[in-house]
């Protein structure tokens, strides 16, 4: 097994969360390098050597420098020795996953980071001001998604996104669902599946999932008692 591979992250990111919790519950080796979005660590020429997109989560493995999460998670399901469950090897099981991993680009990823975008993170990073209407229709798109999940991937008693054992799909969606919570807005109200699935995608993956979620359970502490908008 490498011991070359490199992970540069931010744990702010939703994707970065993902695979630290995964690198950290597989034990694979590796080494942390961390890249602060907030000073615009990943906007430096030394960063845009190792990643061309300029963005994290990415890696570098002997030969190989990737970025984008979920080529990222295919990989290391693929170059190391990981429990079946994550990735399956089962082409139908696999093909599940995959069929989550690439709706949830224009679905739940895109929906809940722009909500968390438009109403938490330009206002302090820009100082732009919230219109409360574009807040709403934004909302409305998040809340369609994330009731989707609920009735459809979750309905019918299912305990993960894919069968009855956690997988890479599971982090991604969890991850990217905890981001509006920094904004005010509890995913969680109103939706018992996913209120029940969140709680053991959180069982399964601790005590890493409450780590990588530390700073950003502080700030959704905070705007819970902030009003709603």
């Amino acid at each position: 097994m490498s011991k070359n591979l490199k992970y540069y992250y931010d744990l702010m990111s939703q994707p970065s969360r993902a695979l630290w919790i995964f690198l950290e519950k597989t034990k694979l080796p590796y080494e942390k390098c961390l890249v602060n979005l907030g000073k615009g660590e990943h906007l430096t020429e030394e960063f845009k050597a190792i990643n061309r997109f300029q963005k994290v989560p990415c890696i570098t493995d002997s030969q190989i420098k990737l970025a984008e999460s979920v080529a990222i998670f295919r990989y290391l399901c693929r170059e190391y020795k990981v429990p079946d469950h994550w990735y399956p090897a089962d082409s139908q099981r696999q093909a599940l996953v995959d069929e989550y991993l690439e709706w949830q680009h224009h679905n739940t990823r895109a929906s809940c980071a722009i909500y968390f975008q438009y109403v938490w993170l330009r206002p302090r990073m820009f100082g732009t001001k919230i219109d409360p209407k574009q807040a709403d229709k934004y909302r409305k798109k998040m809340e369609g998604t994330l009731d989707f999940i609920e009735n459809e991937y979750l309905g019918g008693g299912a305990r993960f996104i894919v069968g009855d054992e956690i997988t890479v799909a599971d982090l991604v969606a969890a991850c990217e669902i905890e981001q509006p919570r920094m904004a005010g807005y509890d995913p969680c109200e109103g939706r018992p599946n996913l209120t029940k699935w969140m709680a053991r995608v959180r069982e399964s993956t601790n005590p890493f999932y409450d780590q990588a979620h530390k700073f950003v359970n502080k700030i959704a502490q905070d705007a819970a008692g902030k009003p709603k908008l």
